[in-house]
């Protein structure tokens, strides 16, 4: 896999944070951990549920000896938010995310997880339904 990083770029890799100094493409010859520095949040950025398991998947990622905790608490929150959700295609997305995760594979949860922040924002925003008549 070739990563291609501009000057001053960090890339997460395997825990260890790695700045260039100038453009450089890297070619990852293994599987590895990885996460670029356009797809990290930052704490002060998960602010809605979605953003919040994102977050602790990337913490997962990206501090090995937290990794087991963070595991579990994915695990928590991801189920508390399907629950409070309900049904429909953003529960989808989640178990999706989630399968994702279980099979190791976190980036592409990570990746899943940022494709339902629009939904999650329409979901939120959407106005509250009011009670039927009785």
């Amino acid at each position: 896999m070739l990563l291609k990083l501009r000057a001053g770029e960090k890339l997460y890799l395997n825990g260890a944070v790695i700045r260039v100094e100038r453009k450089a493409t890297i070619e990852l010859l293994n599987d590895a951990t990885f996460l670029l520095e356009a797809h990290v949040m930052q704490p002060d950025e998960a602010s809605t549920p979605l953003r919040q398991l994102y977050f602790v998947l990337q913490t997962e990622l990206m501090e090995r000896e937290a990794a087991p905790a963070m595991r579990t608490m994915f695990r928590v929150m991801l189920a508390d938010t399907c629950a409070a959700i309900g049904r429909g295609p953003l529960v989808e997305g989640l178990r999706r995310a989630e399968d994702l995760a279980e099979a190791g594979r976190a980036f592409e949860a990570l990746k899943a997880l940022r494709a339902l922040f629009s939904q999650e924002s329409q979901l939120f925003s959407a106005p509250p339904q009011q009670p039927a008549a009785a």
